[in-house]
C-alpha cells in the first residue's frame, strides 16, 4: 500500500519540522526551503531511424553555502521536477551530516533507457552534459550517476565536459571507470557505508547481529549489495527474504545470495528461488524479522502499513521510502529507524573520496577507502542517534537536525543571513 505524495512536499514538511524543534532563524529557513537554482532544458537526440526526439532535462542546485554541489544524475521514464528537488534537498542534508564540503543537487532526464540504443543512449548523454556544461564543474557542481545511469555514461558525460572546456577535468563527474579516475570501493559503497550504520544501530539498541534476520526490498545496486554485505560483516545472520519489481521470496533458513543471483540472471525475477515460497513485496514489509532494509522506490512504509511492521531496526538504503506519518508510528513503538540521509550516504561520501582523489591526483587503495569510509560512517551514526537523544526524537530528526545546522551556520558566516 503506497500514498500518492508529492517528494518535495516530504522534504519541506521534513525541513519545516526539524526548524520547529531547533528553533532555526526565520531567514535561514525561507532561505532553506526551496533551491538556489533550478534548470530546465530540451536536448534534441537524433535517433538511429534519422528522426530527431527532444528530450527534457532539469538540474537543480539547492544550496552551496558548504562547498560544491553534488548530486546524481536520473534517466527515468517518469522524472519529475519535484522529484529532483527533493532529491537535491536531501542530497544537501546527506553531504552535511556526514560533514562532506559539498551542498547538494540533482539531476534528471525523462527518458526510458530500455528503448534507446547504445549510440542513441550516447547522444542523449553527451547532449544532456552540453546543455548544462555551464552550471557545472569541478567547483561548481559535481554529477554522478544514479537511477539508470551507469559508470559508462559518467565517462561519456566527462569526455563531452572537457571536450566543451577544452582541458581535462575528471572531477567533473564522479562514479567514473577506474580507468577514467574513479575509485576503488565506489561499487558497493552505498550497502557498505549502510552496514557501517547497521552496526552502530545495533550497538544502541543492544541488537545481536550475528544472530539477527534480514528482509532486503529490492534487488538493484543497493539490494544485491545489501544481501551480500549482511552475512559477510555479520556472520551468524541470516537474509530471510528479498524481493524485485516481480515480488519477493521468504526463507527461514536464509538464502544464498550467489545462488540467487545466478536464478534471478536466468529467470529475470527473484520469484521461484527454489526452497523459499514467494511473498509480494507487501508481505515482505511486515514480515516477523529483526532488520528491514527497503533498497527499491520512495513512499513504500506508510501511515497504512506501519503499525503491521514488526522488524526492530529499519535500514532505509532507498531514497524517501518512509512517509511522515508512517514515522510517528515508528518512533511511537520504539522501532529504530536509521534514514535515507544517514545510512545510505556512502555513496556519495565515496564520490567525495573520488573527487579528492581526481583533484589531488594521488589514488588510495580499496583498504584505504573502506577505512575512511567506515570513520566517517561511523562518527556520522553515533552524532546522529546522540542528537535523537538529546532532543528525544527519531534519528530521522536527529540527522535534520545536525544537518539544517550545519548548513545554516555555513549561510550565516557567508553574511547570507
Amino acid at each position: 500500500m503506497t500514498e500518492n505524495l508529492d517528494p518535495f512536499e516530504i522534504a519541506v514538511k521534513q525541513l519545516n519540522r526539524a526548524a520547529k524543534i531547533m528553533n532555526l532563524d526565520k531567514q535561514a529557513l525561507a532561505l532553506l526551503s526551496e533551491p538556489q537554482r533550478i534548470l530546465q532544458v530540451r536536448i534534441p537526440v537524433k535517433m538511429d531511424d534519422g528522426s530527431t526526439q527532444v528530450f527534457t532535462g532539469f538540474r537543480v542546485r539547492y544550496n552551496n553555502a558548504r562547498g560544491p554541489t553534488k548530486g546524481g544524475i536520473r534517466f527515468h521514464p517518469q522524472e519529475t521536477l519535484s522529484t529532483v528537488k527533493a532529491l537535491s534537498a536531501w542530497m544537501t542534508w546527506k553531504t552535511a551530516v556526514t560533514d562532506l564540503p559539498y551542498g547538494g543537487s540533482k539531476g534528471g532526464v525523462i527518458c526510458d533507457t530500455k528503448k534507446l540504443s547504445i549510440g542513441e543512449l550516447e547522444r542523449l548523454s553527451r547532449g544532456y552534459i552540453r546543455a548544462i556544461a555551464d552550471s557545472i564543474g569541478p567547483e561548481i557542481d559535481v554529477p554522478a550517476p544514479d537511477v539508470y545511469t551507469t559508470p559508462q555514461i559518467m565517462a561519456w558525460m566527462m569526455d563531452e565536459y572537457e571536450n566543451v572546456v577544452r582541458h581535462s577535468a575528471p572531477g567533473v563527474i564522479t562514479g567514473k571507470p577506474l580507468d577514467l579516475g574513479g575509485s576503488l570501493g565506489r561499487g558497493d559503497a552505498t550497502a557498505k557505508g549502510g552496514m557501517y550504520v547497521l552496526r552502530e544501530g545495533a550497538k544502541k539498541i543492544g541488537l545481536d547481529m550475528k544472530k539477527a534476520t534480514v528482509a532486503v526490498q529490492g534487488f538493484g545496486n543497493a539490494g544485491q549489495f545489501a544481501h551480500k554485505l549482511v552475512t559477510e560483516h555479520f556472520p551468524g545472520s541470516k537474509v530471510v527474504a528479498i524481493s524485485d519489481t516481480k515480488g519477493g521470496i521468504y526463507s527461514e533458513n536464509g538464502i544464498n545470495y550467489e545462488k540467487l543471483l545466478e536464478h534471478k540472471k536466468k529467470t529475470g525475477t527473484v520469484q521461484g528461488f527454489p526452497g523459499s515460497k514467494n511473498i509480494t513485496n507487501e508481505e515482505l514489509l511486515e514480515l516477523k524479522v529483526d532488520v528491514l532494509i527497503p533498497a527499491a522506490i520512495e513512499n513504500q512504509l506508510t501511515g497504512a502499513n506501519a503499525s503491521k511492521v514488526k522488524a526492530k531496526i529499519i535500514l532505509e538504503l532507498a531514497n524517501g521510502p518512509t512517509t511522515p506519518d508512517a514515522d510517528e508510528i515508528f518512533f511511537k513503538n520504539k522501532i529504530l529507524v536509521l534514514p535515507d540521509f544517514l545510512a545510505n550516504s556512502g555513496g556519495v561520501t565515496v564520490s567525495y573520496f573520488e573527487w579528492v582523489q581526481n583533484v589531488g591526483g594521488y589514488y588510495w587503495t580499496e583498504e584505504e577507502v573502506y577505512d575512511k569510509l567506515d570513520k566517517k560512517m561511523t562518527q556520522a551514526a553515533n552524532d546522529v542517534l546522540a542528537m535523537a537523544d538529546k532532543y528525544k526524537v527519531d534519528p530521522r530528526m536527529g540527522a535534520y537536525i545536525i544537518s539544517v545546522k550545519r548548513v545554516a551556520d555555513a549561510m550565516k558566516s557567508r553574511g547570507w543571513y
